[in-house]
């Protein structure tokens, strides 16, 4: 039988190591970064496949510069290597987009994104995830605030984001 005590008390460590970790996180993927604006990110309801250790599940997200401009996104965003126990879950991430290079405009967002994250949800529920990457253009996204949660379930471990324009 699962603890679920004991998997929540896991998942809030995993939480607040994400936090901890966003400051290196956001040095190691960006050199001279500032940040250029918002990425808000939302699952799509029935798109979630959960194999306790991996799980997917689709978003669609879309970014709004500092300097202007609006670009939409789609994409996956998953547990790579963790747990996931979840269900009827439903997520809005946001993020704030560092970078030296970046601008609304040409999808430059673009790209696959690894870091660490987790959530608990029981009814509504909170998680954060750092990420970085985007390829060449050295992106991290770090939560604005800690995302939102609707369902059932915990998660926590190496967490991706893969995008592409929409």
């Amino acid at each position: 039988m699962i603890n679920m005590k004991n998997i929540t008390k896991y998942t809030l460590g995993v939480i607040a190591l994400a936090f901890i970790a966003m400051p290196s996180l956001a040095l190691a993927g960006t050199t001279q970064g500032a940040r250029v604006g918002l990425l808000t990110c939302k699952t799509v309801p029935g798109s979630a496949l959960s194999l306790v250790i991996h799980s997917t599940e689709d978003v669609k997200c879309t970014f709004k510069g500092n300097a202007g401009g609006t670009e939409h996104y789609k994409g996956e965003t998953g547990v790579g290597l963790g747990f996931d126990i979840s269900f009827n879950r439903e997520t809005t991430m946001v993020y704030a987009v560092m970078s030296a290079n970046v601008k609304a405009g040409n999808h430059q967002l673009a790209g696959k994104y690894f870091g660490g994250g987790g959530s608990a949800t029981i009814g509504a529920g909170v998680g954060a995830q750092a990420l970085i990457g985007g390829g060449s253009k050295n992106v991290s996204l770090q939560p604005v605030a800690l995302s939102g949660s609707t369902g059932a379930g915990v998660s926590g471990g190496v967490t991706y984001l893969y995008l592409e324009a929409d």
